[in-house]
């Protein structure tokens, strides 16, 4: 007997001669109701890619909307939001007309970044002048971010981040003011918060 012949006794050894049947996976069919109720929830695909797709703010946009929120863009302090701005239009990804650099269009890092660093220097402006602004208006009545007690309101926040405030909205820019080591700090970074997630898609 060879070598290769004491090698294989211990495989047929091991082999019980029964075969045994194992059924496939089964498959299962996608429900084409739920198919549908999707689509009618989300549009068509190639409706939603587009809508549901995250794509950076241009920067015309959100110099648009900073005034929009009451924010002065010509103030010339190195540390105004309007300078910062002005300054960062590389960072915030804004075209670069005589190097005929387009515009970027997504989203990176160092954009989220830089709309943060805006975002908070600007909240100060924000919150002083948004009930002033008639974007933020209704019968007259400007929309205010903060009460008397330094609870965060609906209707500030609606106007800040342009869409209908939740009840998760009110409560992250409450527990922001109340975890800050000052109040004025916390209110300050609540505004940057919830704008800088509205606007870069978090």
């Amino acid at each position: 007997m060879t070598r290769t012949h004491l090698l294989l006794i211990p495989l047929f050894a091991a082999c019980t001669g029964e075969i045994e049947a194992t059924a496939p996976p089964a498959h299962t069919e996608d429900d084409p109701w739920d198919e549908l109720a999707q689509t009618e929830r989300e549009g068509p695909p190639r409706y939603a890619s587009r809508v549901h797709g995250c794509a950076k703010v241009r920067y015309r946009t959100l110099g648009n909307l900073l005034v929009s929120r009451g924010v002065n863009l010509a103030l010339t302090d190195q540390v105004a939001a309007g300078q910062i701005y002005r300054s960062s239009a590389g960072a915030l990804g804004g075209p670069n007309f005589a190097g005929r650099v387009r515009e970027t269009i997504e989203l990176g890092l160092a954009t989220t970044s830089k709309m943060f660093d805006v975002y908070a220097q600007a909240a100060p402006e924000i919150i002083a002048n948004m009930p002033n602004r008639p974007e933020c208006q209704v019968a007259g009545v400007g929309a205010q971010l903060f009460d008397a007690s330094n609870q965060c309101l609906a209707d500030g926040i609606t106007c800040l981040i342009g869409v209908p405030a939740t009840a998760a909205h009110i409560a992250i820019c409450n527990q922001t003011v109340a975890r800050a080591d000052d109040v004025e700090s916390g209110k300050r970074l609540a505004v940057a918060v919830l704008a800088a997630a509205a606007h870069t898609c978090e």
